[in-house]
């Protein structure tokens, strides 16, 4: 019976869509009104969509004296200055102290980094392949573009313009590749240098360098992401700027979702399988016998620090272009257009400014004060560093619109667009602070986990834990309710209409804008997670305590006298404050791209309401009934990601388990053979990839079928991906913190490894693993990139109903949806475990 049954799901799943394909446009079509796929004929005001909008001259406006494109050249200044701030701090954590153990265990971590990035790299390349043909197939002969000569529509752009939308998806992907593979390098300098600095048995230096390692990320990320969008504005002719990008923003798009999606499944791969060995063999953390630590310190950057880095760039680049593209399509003024494009771009600069400032005056106070403190809240200049930064951002924010834009408008918008602004700022703050309430050593839920576990083991664990995610996703959304809230008031209530159409998604997509204001310190205090990891495990797997008189040895060499027990203790209790502040950043992303992705989907309804023409409005309600299906599909695509990417840990972890079980020796050895290190890293990109590729096909294939099927239930389905998702994500997000520090406080602050408290909060925190580290954080780039990928695959489907007739684009939608149900199908039965045993 097993057999028969995939088949018979297969020839089911085959015939719902087929029946689907055949309903969805007879029920538009009963409307006595122009129906969804009627839409499809006419083409929209702006032919070409997003790829062929026009940038204004930025020089033709003046700002108190100094033309816009003079200011923006200024701007390329900061970004070199960011570049330098980044590459500084490298070169710093590079040339600090290390043993030769411990520097011996991170160039290996750093060794197996390299040949996953490199293997993920040349996958990356393939799944281009198919955004590469889709768009030169697009552009190339279907897009619509006005003859300057004549004035007439023309199909297809000249080939020198499709190759330069290609060429800047490239240009995407290698930003987000190399901002991804700089972490790394960065991070295994960091994880080294932090174990050494503990044997001081002083916290601050093991405070101070993960963060160091965290500003360099950071700074250099949001710099390299400025300084290409700067280029194309200044450098590409405005004919072409549009398609640059368009292009570019898919390209890290595509980038940043296979990176975080193979990393977040690569990383809890190894995480479950090291950790259960503590359960199974009662060996202590990081047991440097156990092959399957290499592969968790591996992981730990493949998940937590390449797939955060990739993510972080692509949210940057992508809400700036949603931006970008609601500005040239909603705003008819093209001098308001000029003075909207430079603001924003200024206030990105001043976002650098304010975050370099923020964290050289956060380390001259935390090192006043920490610096000879022999013991101190980790926690403690990480939020400061946080406030800090979004108090400055949001005074420059002020100062600078009133001297920049004073004049705009009605003469008050400068402080209207500066107060919508301060909303996602502030929540960049407030965000963080609600998150360590669910998920902080601190937090009363997270002592809950703990209190729970002593009585009911795992099971009452694995349910305190899901009492936290719950609550924490009621309170982080009624806050981000009231902050876009706020700026839909002032949007409305205050006088934006006058300046452009739908003025309030305009408001939220500065609230997005808004939370990446402090882009570098968001990346920062994420990437200190990362590095407090490693940095433990670096310690163990270096078993620097066994080197023959290795205590007077450092004493001659370094000047240090060491206590190592001291530094073990420090080290823990610092993964505690990363593990929550790693938690602090995913609600920030996702949120993020929730609110970016509401500005991206009005620029497909403009397209396909003719400029919001009343008679297509209505297609955009819940009487509409295409509409109504696509919200509730989004949410299944949801739920299904959450399983197919959890399964493809569960199936890669058993396999783990399976090989570390069989070759860990226990007796007679110090340390696990790096043969069998690498053969579990092997097991993890072997996993790692099956799930990714299957994922990303599946959503590939779905977005292309939607949005061919009928264009209203794709924006009912983009919709619902975007509300669905952020709850689901913000949910798995904090109940996995939770779980991980929780069985923190077990291991640091009540000391009881080895118990059965223990045994039962590293169950919890296994489950945890694939919530908050592969699941919820993948969804902002799958958010983003169906997204920003739909924006091309509508404009697709209505060109080829407009040239060919609507039974073609129904065919094709029904092969598309075909090749979604084959991957959705391959991600459970292509990928579930296969026990060798009877």
């Amino acid at each position: 019976m097993a057999s028969v049954f995939p088949v018979r799901l297969r020839a089911c799943t085959l015939a719902a869509l087929l029946c689907l394909v055949s309903a969805l446009p007879a029920t538009a079509a009963q409307a006595d009104v122009p129906s969804a796929q009627t839409t499809q004929a006419a083409p929209a005001q702006h032919a070409g969509g997003e790829a062929n909008l026009v940038l204004p001259d930025l020089g033709s406006v003046d700002f108190q004296g100094i033309n816009g494109r003079t200011l923006l050249l200024a701007g390329l200044a900061f970004c070199v200055f960011g570049l330098a701030f980044g590459l500084t701090i490298y070169t710093n954590l590079k040339n600090l102290p290390v043993h030769r153990s411990m520097l011996e265990i991170s160039e290996l971590i750093y060794e197996t980094c390299k040949t996953y990035l490199v293997t993920q790299g040349r996958f990356i390349l393939i799944l281009w392949v198919f955004i590469g043909i889709i768009s030169a197939v697009y552009f190339g002969g279907l897009a619509s573009t006005v003859d300057p000569q004549t004035g007439a529509i023309v199909h297809g752009f000249p080939p020198f313009k499709v190759a330069i939308i290609l060429l800047f998806s490239l240009i995407g992907i290698a930003g987000s590749y190399g901002v991804a593979w700089f972490g790394i390098r960065v991070n295994t300098f960091a994880n080294s240098r932090a174990a050494f600095a503990g044997l001081e048995g002083r916290p601050f230096p093991i405070y101070q360098i993960p963060l160091k390692a965290g500003m360099s990320i950071g700074m250099l990320l949001i710099s390299v992401e400025l300084l290409i969008m700067l280029c194309i504005l200044l450098f590409i002719p405005g004919d072409y700027a549009g398609s640059c990008f368009i292009g570019f923003a898919i390209g890290e798009s595509l980038g940043a979702a296979a990176l975080r999606i193979a990393g977040g499944i690569f990383t809890k791969i190894a995480d479950i399988g090291a950790d259960l060995m503590k359960i199974v063999f009662n060996i202590k953390e990081d047991d440097a016998r156990n092959p399957g630590v290499i592969a968790d310190c591996t992981g730990d950057n493949a998940g937590d620090s390449v797939g955060p880095s990739a993510d972080g760039f692509e949210t940057y680049g992508v809400t700036g272009v949603a931006l970008i593209s609601f500005i040239l399509v909603a705003v008819s003024s093209p001098t308001m257009q000029v003075q909207l494009l430079v603001w924003i771009f200024v206030m990105r600069v001043m976002g650098v400014i304010a975050s370099a400032a923020s964290y050289l005056i956060n380390d001259a106070y935390a090192t006043s004060r920490f610096s000879r403190a022999a013991t101190m809240n980790f926690e403690v200049p990480l939020t400061t560093l946080v406030w800090l930064t979004s108090i400055v951002s949001v005074t420059l924010t002020y100062i600078v619109s009133y001297w920049l834009i004073r004049d705009m408008g009605d003469g008050a918008l400068w402080w209207k667009l500066s107060t919508v602004i301060t909303c996602g700022t502030l929540a960049g703050a407030i965000i963080p602070e609600l998150v360590k309430i669910f998920t902080s050593t601190e937090s009363a839920h997270t002592r809950e986990v703990v209190t729970s576990s002593r009585e009911g083991g795992a099971s009452l664990n694995v349910l305190s834990g899901l009492v936290a995610g719950n609550f924490s996703a009621y309170w982080l959304g009624i806050v981000i309710v009231i902050l876009m809230s706020i700026a839909y008031g002032v949007s409305t209530q205050f006088g934006l209409g006058g300046a452009m159409i739908a003025p309030a998604v305009f408001a939220f997509g500065l609230v997005a804008f808004g939370f990446l204001g402090m882009g570098p310190v968001t990346i920062a205090v994420d990437s200190y997670g990362p590095v407090t990891d490693n940095a433990q495990s670096v310690f163990e797997l270096s078993t620097i305590e066994t080197l023959p008189n290795i205590k007077s040895e450092i004493k001659k060499d370094f000047g240090i006298d060491v206590n190592f027990e001291r530094a073990k203790h420090l080290l823990e209790e610092n993964d505690g404050a990363g593990n929550t502040f790693k938690a602090t950043a995913k609600p920030v992303l996702i949120g993020t791209a929730v609110v970016g992705a509401t500005t991206m989907t009005f620029s497909i309804i403009v397209v396909l309401t003719h400029r919001l023409d009343p008679a297509y409005l209505q297609f955009l309600s819940v009487l509409h009934p295409p509409f109504l299906l696509g919200l509730i599909t989004g949410g299944a695509i949801i739920y299904w990601f959450t399983g197919a990417s959890i399964q493809a840990v569960t199936t890669g972890a058993y396999r783990a388990v399976e090989f570390i079980k069989a070759n860990i020796r226990l007796d007679g050895t110090e340390k696990a053979s790096v043969a069998d290190s690498k053969k579990v890293v092997e097991i993890c990109t072997q996993y790692a990839q099956k799930g990714m590729f299957n994922i990303f096909l599946a959503v590939f294939f779905a977005t292309l079928g939607f949005a061919f099927l009928e264009p209203y239930f794709f924006v009912g389905y983009l919709i619902s991906i975007a509300l669905f998702g952020l709850y689901q994500a913000i949910f798995m997000a904090n109940a996995g913190g939770a779980w991980d520090n929780a069985k923190k406080i077990v291991e640091v602050e009540l000391k009881e490894k080895g118990t059965p408290l223990h045994a039962a909060t590293v169950v919890g925190d296994t489950v945890g693993d694939p919530f908050k580290d592969t699941s919820s954080v993948a969804m902002n780039p799958v958010i983003k990139f169906t997204t920003l990928f739909g924006l091309l695959a509508v404009e697709l489907g209505v060109q080829l109903a407009d040239q060919y007739g609507t039974r073609l684009s129904l065919m094709l939608a029904a092969a598309f949806l075909m090749g979604s149900a084959f991957f959705v199908h391959r991600s459970f039965y292509g990928m579930r475990i296969q026990s060798q045993r009877r």
